[in-house]
């Protein structure tokens, strides 16, 4: 254990519980002076007037465990013998205003834009800069006022408060940092001083844009456990199949939630693949949308990978302009489609004179089929076959998917419909 100190640090501080949650669970011991809520990191440092107050608490605590609102939280003696207005300092100015604020994004349903939070926090004084990022505590900004007193009057009026009914709750502390440094003005980032930033670093796609058109497609929402600020673009894809998969059935698969740059199968580990995404939404789709699919008898790991690309190499397959990608055109329209893997198929780009028997024929080797249908919409023929189950659904779109039937390269995808 530490050393003795007046000051107590306290951990898995969840941002439900309050400054008083944590002063009405140590003042039996004595005086509470000071008292810092590091939220960025689900911890606070709380100092006792004298060291024999700290001991009688953690000495309490060692035989039972402390817990707030049904959360178990972690006590020991701090490296800091005295919190001093530097130490403080080191974790954000909980008590000494700044023009900068730092705001952490709880409960974050809705994707949040530099133009909502300027919304949001503009009211109460001219913004000059804005700055938005994903951290290990959640969605987090830094937002610049003109003066420390404008920061100061949107800390007080918004701190706790939500942005939309229910959700996306704003957890807000004075920064550290002196001036904000904006080098690009687009979704994530904002100098109001400097119009003529540009959009983008060449060849970086819009994140925040993708997340408006994902929204938009599943009604204005984000799909439960999609957060859509995920920047982590490749995924590490294990227990495949390593005797039926390679990098096409592989790109079939995963295309359906985001474009495909390159797929790499791992030699020393037959059984894993990596796949990278266009983005971080899309690679976030594929992993909420795959995890645990079953394919060629094997229930599919899907997670993200420690490495932010593939290099290019003889051992990759590249995908990057491919004109198979389904996201080049109409995204919204593809994300609307996204879903786990259904027991039906919909079979798009048919010859106009297809038949059902030519269309059974083309893909009865990969399970029993229950029903089909071929039908015409805007004056192109479709199809859907409903399979006895997702695998064998799943196994006919990544061999089928592609492929040419009657001279016609037709695409499949994974139908929502329950019945034909």
């Amino acid at each position: 254990m530490a050393e003795s100190s007046k000051v107590i640090h306290v951990r898995n501080v969840g941002h439900e519980i309050s400054e008083n949650d944590l002063l009405q669970l140590f003042q039996p011991f004595g005086v509470i002076t000071k008292l810092v809520m590091l939220r960025a990191k689900n911890q606070a440092l709380l100092q006792m007037q004298d060291v024999s107050s700290a001991v009688s608490a953690l000495q309490f605590f060692t035989n039972v465990q402390p817990t707030i609102r049904g959360r178990n939280v972690y006590v020991q003696f701090s490296s800091h013998q005295e919190l001093t207005t530097i130490e403080q300092n080191i974790h954000g100015r909980e008590d000494e205003p700044n023009r900068i604020l730092l705001v952490t994004i709880h409960h974050m349903l809705y994707p949040i834009t530099v133009d909502v939070l300027h919304q949001v926090f503009s009211p109460y004084g001219f913004v000059e800069k804005l700055v938005t990022f994903q951290k290990s505590a959640g969605f987090q900004a830094l937002i610049q006022y003109q003066v420390q007193q404008y920061a100061a009057s949107a800390r007080t009026a918004l701190q706790g408060r939500n942005i939309y009914d229910g959700c996306c709750q704003l957890d807000i502390q004075f920064s550290n940092l002196e001036e904000l440094q904006v080098n690009y003005n687009n979704d994530r980032s904002r100098d109001y001083t400097n119009p003529n930033l540009p959009a983008e670093q060449k060849g970086r796609s819009s994140h925040m844009a993708n997340t408006a058109a994902i929204a938009a497609a599943f009604g204005g929402g984000l799909p439960p456990g999609i957060t859509g600020t995920n920047d982590r673009c490749t995924l590490l894809v294990s227990n495949l199949n390593a005797d039926s998969i390679d990098e096409d059935k592989l790109f079939n698969l995963f295309s359906l939630y985001g474009n495909i740059v390159r797929i790499k199968l791992l030699r020393n580990k037959p059984d894993h693949a990596l796949v990278q995404m266009g983005d971080g939404f899309q690679a976030e789709l594929a992993v909420h949308f795959l995890k645990g699919a079953m394919l060629f008898g094997k229930r599919l790991e899907v997670n993200f990978s420690k490495h932010p690309n593939i290099t290019p190499g003889t051992d990759s397959h590249d995908y990057v302009n491919s004109n198979l990608n389904r996201f080049n055109r109409n995204a919204a329209k593809n994300y609307r489609y996204c879903c786990s893997p259904t027991k039906m198929i919909h079979l798009s780009t048919l010859p106009q004179d297809v038949t059902e028997e030519e269309v059974v024929n083309h893909v009865q080797e990969h399970g029993a089929i229950v029903n089909t249908k071929v039908f015409e919409m805007n004056g192109k023929k479709q199809a859907l076959v409903q399979f006895e189950n997702e695998e064998e659904a799943a196994e006919t779109l990544v061999c089928k998917h592609a492929t040419s039937l009657g001279g016609s390269i037709i695409r499949i995808s994974f139908s929502q419909l329950q019945t034909i």
